[in-house]
């Protein structure tokens, strides 16, 4: 017994065939193989105990009544779950045309009548290790799948959280209170999934749109980490020079979250991270920076950090003044609908205000 035979379960042989002298002649040479033969003589019924027992490999007789061998075959190779089967036809006919159409529909092999034992013998061995190592490939493939994207996903977490600690910096430096992150990334969840709801911008915005803002939205002000401390932390008005310099936080936070992307993290979501550091400071009305975008030029997950960033901004202690309550914080933005804010995702937010950090 071959060591397949030794060390794993014995190899259930399913024979098709309307002759009844031909499938005993065929059980008795599985039998001295240390088979085990399971014998049918219909198709019909060759097909329903595939889905019901394991079958290793068929022998299956092409010349048939009510479904010949051909059409069995078809089938099984339609069928996911039968597809890997090995099939050996077996007939009397021989002439070119048939084999080529037994392989054409996915035989395996094609053995002719009166059967030679010696070479139904070799056939059988040959396919039953051929389809053996087939499947230990396939299972050798899908382990490293498995093990390269486990990896992949741990690089992924490394470098994000790199990505983070980075923005903490950056938050730092400005002094936003510690929750900040925490507060931008829901508020925008919340926004999104609200103008989801609308007719004006649900075609836009799926499922994943959403999961994604929420990772790349508090990675608005990376760029932070570049500026002059005491300019993020003066309490009073900035000088022109100052203010200059404060702006360059948008091109120097999208340009180190592309050189991140170039790197090959996550590329979905610095892509919008990308976006968003950029515009998030475009005003609706074309007098914000760096580009000077105006209405529907803002790419709309800029405009919704916007206006969620704005709302989380007010509503926070900064260091040079207290946090306003919500209904002073909608009062104060207001006031810059369709200068700074879209006025739909405006109202929007102000709509889903009991749902808001």
């Amino acid at each position: 017994m071959t060591e397949m035979k030794s060390t794993r379960e014995i190899p259930r042989i399913l024979i098709v065939d309307d002759v009844e002298a031909n499938r005993f002649i065929l059980r008795d040479i599985i039998s001295e193989m240390g088979y085990q033969p399971v014998l049918t003589e219909k198709g019909t019924q060759a097909l329903k105990m595939v889905q019901h027992m394991k079958i290793h490999l068929i022998i299956l007789d092409i010349a048939m009544p009510e479904m010949d061998g051909y059409e069995v075959c078809r089938q099984l190779k339609e069928d996911p779950a039968t597809r890997e089967i090995p099939v050996i036809f077996i007939s009397a006919f021989d002439e070119p045309a048939d084999i080529v159409k037994g392989f054409s529909i996915g035989g395996e092999d094609y053995v002719t009548k009166p059967f030679i034992p010696e070479v139904v013998k070799a056939r059988v061995d040959m396919h039953l290790k051929l389809s053996e190592a087939n499947r230990s490939m396939m299972e050798m493939n899908r382990q490293l799948q498995k093990s390269v994207s486990e990896q992949l996903k741990q690089m992924e977490a490394e470098r994000r959280s790199v990505l983070y600690a980075l923005l903490r910096v950056a938050r730092e430096n400005a002094c936003y209170d510690d929750n900040y992150m925490d507060r931008l990334s829901y508020n925008c969840r919340i926004l999104a999934e609200a103008l989801q709801m609308s007719a004006m911008y649900g075609y836009l915005i799926s499922d994943n749109y959403i999961d994604t803002i929420e990772l790349a939205a508090p990675l608005c002000d990376l760029g932070n980490m570049a500026i002059p401390t005491q300019i993020l932390q003066k309490q009073g008005r900035l000088t022109p020079e100052e203010n200059s310099t404060m702006r360059t936080h948008t091109v120097i936070g999208a340009r180190i979250l592309r050189d991140i992307g170039n790197a090959g993290i996550d590329n979905g979501m610095i892509h919008m991270a990308v976006e968003i550091a950029n515009s998030h400071h475009e005003n609706w009305d074309g007098t914000g920076y760096p580009d000077g975008k105006k209405g529907e030029e803002i790419p709309l997950s800029a405009q919704i950090v916007a206006v969620a960033g704005a709302y989380c901004a007010l509503t926070e202690n900064r260091s040079y003044r207290e946090a306003f309550s919500q209904d002073k914080a909608f009062e104060i933005m207001e006031e810059d609908v369709e200068i700074k804010f879209n006025p739909d995702i405006f109202w929007v937010l102000k709509k889903i205000s009991r749902q808001l950090r």
